[in-house]
């Protein structure tokens, strides 16, 4: 017949036939595997759109460009004006605020020049001491601990609202060579006092630094 004759509705190349067959037979083998390599490029997609939609919602707490364009942490760190932290005169905790605020301002400032103030930082603070081990021989302590706690409040200047108020406080031990060690004693409580005065104004700027990025 003509059609048989001019090749129509049969294939040119038995070796061809014979490759599409077991081609065929391959996927016919193997339904499900063109659909999970599909299910995973969608799935790769999928979450590199996700990463690019939700990755300007979040701001390095320490960058140095803000991604709004307005200004970055330090600069509005550097314009709290950090109040003197009242203590009585002549007194460990009167030396103890005035080492509070100086490394809070230091941290905020970078050592740097003090920015035009935005916001006033109130501080309040009262210390702790007590025994921690006791000698059973003579009752005399071996360790004891030194504590702050301190509460505080951030006012915005030109509103006079109150946008920050908190508590926070620091707990730090030392050893007690001996009762007749006096100096030895001494040496440990200062450095205990420097190691705690140090902790709250971490806490303290750790907190401001948190509100001023995510606004609460």
């Amino acid at each position: 017949m003509l059609w048989r004759d001019k090749g129509f509705g049969a294939p040119r190349d038995p070796s061809q036939a014979s490759g599409q067959a077991v081609e065929s037979d391959r996927l016919s083998a193997h339904p499900g595997t063109s659909s999970s390599e599909r299910g995973r490029i969608v799935r790769a997609f999928a979450a590199l759109a996700i990463a690019a939609l939700t990755g300007g919602c979040f701001q390095p707490l320490y960058g140095e460009h803000s991604p709004t364009g307005g200004p970055v942490l330090r600069e509005q760190l550097s314009a709290v004006d950090v109040l003197q932290i009242e203590a009585p005169k002549g007194s460990d905790e009167s030396r103890l605020a005035v080492e509070i605020r100086n490394a809070l301002l230091f941290d905020m400032t970078g050592g740097g020049a003090q920015a035009a103030p935005t916001h006033r930082l109130k501080i309040s603070m009262s210390s702790t001491r007590s025994s921690i081990i006791v000698d059973i021989n003579t009752s005399r302590a071996d360790i004891e601990n030194y504590g702050i706690n301190a509460t505080y409040s951030l006012t915005e200047i030109a509103t006079g609202k109150v946008v920050v108020t908190g508590t926070t406080f620091s707990r730090v031990s030392y050893d007690i060579p001996g009762q007749q060690q006096r100096f030895a004693r001494l040496r440990g409580l200062r450095d205990a006092e420097s190691r705690a005065a140090k902790v709250i104004a971490d806490n303290i700027r750790s907190r401001l630094a948190s509100y001023f990025v995510a606004g609460t």
